[in-house]
């Protein structure tokens, strides 16, 4: 066979396949038009309806249950409206608690202890005694101190009794040695002041790990006292939020320790800046503890509410995809129109995108692949009683 026999064959036999892929493969109309081909073209390879029901013959006269929007009858399609939802208006994150004030106790000097005064988990007030060192030393030099004053007091008693015979020189030198013996027994008092180690303000004793006779420096933990009446989470939060979360705003949580219990509270204090490594942003929380029911160190459940951004909501099924991107058809009078969509986010019931779409528009949710922009088409509603019969 000579080769120019060959290619009119091949030639007629590609064109077959063609003609026969456009007619029957769903979509193929779509895929033809982003390839750039003219309409004209695009409807004699792959018309939007052939006008036929399944088996290839009409259907009482009125054409086949599917039926495109290029030539033949509207097509059957189903709806839905869109509806609108929020998203970004709640936001959840795990948070560590810690009291509102925390300290370590330790001596000003060092020694050994002779007192401990108090129990672990005690409840102490501000200025309490809660151990003692070893004072002899201390009360020794107060003493001394103590005398040291008194013999200049009356040495300046003396110098103003004899004011006429005494020149001014003494009796500012009784007065200078005076205010020093009060200075060194000040300083003597708050030495020996200083043997009583006390709490510097009121909270809950933790585990005491020192026992009396022990020798102990000005580094050396006495005990860790936890102001509790209040609690302070902190907790991080992405940072789509980070615009959104505002110094005095509402927080409640939930303790791990305690389900069931919700506690409320207000931010008090928000980061400077945006965590590079994980993209979230530090905020702290204060919730009263009136009745001492959290301990510091507790994880908690935290739940802010915001206004939230609004989007339309679609059906998953609408949504469909080309070269261009996603895209949804609605029904708008009798025809159909392709709306193009960005998704926000993916739920297993709804789509929500930012389109230009109102509440209400109804959207193909089935009979997509058949449809063109501009095609007329008709819902399951309005279909005829006859063609419901025969289908």
């Amino acid at each position: 066979m000579r080769v120019w026999k060959q290619l009119l064959i091949s030639l007629g036999v590609i064109s077959a396949g063609v003609l026969l892929w456009g007619r029957f493969v769903p979509g193929a109309n779509d895929m033809l038009e982003a390839a750039g081909l003219p309409d004209t073209l695009v409807a004699a390879i792959a018309p939007a309806g052939d006008g036929r029901a399944e088996g290839g013959k009409p259907e009482n006269g009125q054409g086949g249950g599917r039926r495109g929007s290029f030539g033949g009858g509207p097509a059957l399609v189903s709806t839905k409206p869109v509806a609108m939802a929020i998203v970004n208006d709640r936001l959840n994150a795990i948070g560590d608690g810690e009291a509102i004030r925390t300290v370590t106790v330790t001596p000003y000097s060092t020694g050994n202890l002779t007192d401990v005064l108090v129990q672990s988990g005690e409840r102490v007030e501000q200025g309490q005694v809660i151990a003692r060192l070893d004072s002899d030393e201390q009360k020794i030099a107060a003493d001394q101190a103590r005398v040291s004053r008194e013999s200049a007091e009356q040495k300046l008693k003396r110098v103003e009794n004899l004011r006429s015979s005494m020149s001014l020189a003494d009796l500012q030198d009784a007065q200078t040695a005076l205010k020093a013996a009060e200075l060194a027994l000040q300083n003597a008092e708050l030495a020996l002041r200083r043997r009583d180690i006390t709490a510097p303000y009121g909270g809950v004793v933790g585990i005491i790990s020192v026992n009396p006779g022990d020798y102990v420096t000005t580094s050396s933990a006495i005990a860790r006292i936890d102001d509790r009446s209040e609690i302070l989470v902190d907790y991080w939060v992405p940072e789509r939020f980070a615009t959104s979360v505002r110094v005095g705003g509402e927080v409640t949580a939930t303790a791990v320790a305690r389900p069931g219990e919700t506690f409320t509270g207000t931010v008090q204090a928000i980061d400077n800046r945006i965590d590079q490594e994980s993209r979230t942003l530090r905020v702290r929380a204060q919730i009263a503890n009136p009745e001492d029911l959290l301990r510091a160190g507790m994880s908690f459940q935290v739940t802010m509410r915001f206004a939230g951004d609004l989007y339309p909501s679609v059906d998953p099924l609408s949504v469909q995809w080309s070269t261009d991107g996603s895209y949804i058809w609605r029904v708008k009078g009798e025809k159909v129109e392709r709306v193009p969509v960005h998704i926000v986010q993916r739920n297993p019931d709804k789509v929500l995108v930012k389109a230009d779409l109102a509440e209400g528009d109804q959207i193909v949710t089935e009979g997509l692949q058949t449809l063109r922009p501009g095609g007329a088409v008709r819902t399951a509603e309005q279909q005829t009683p006859a063609v419901t019969e025969g289908s």
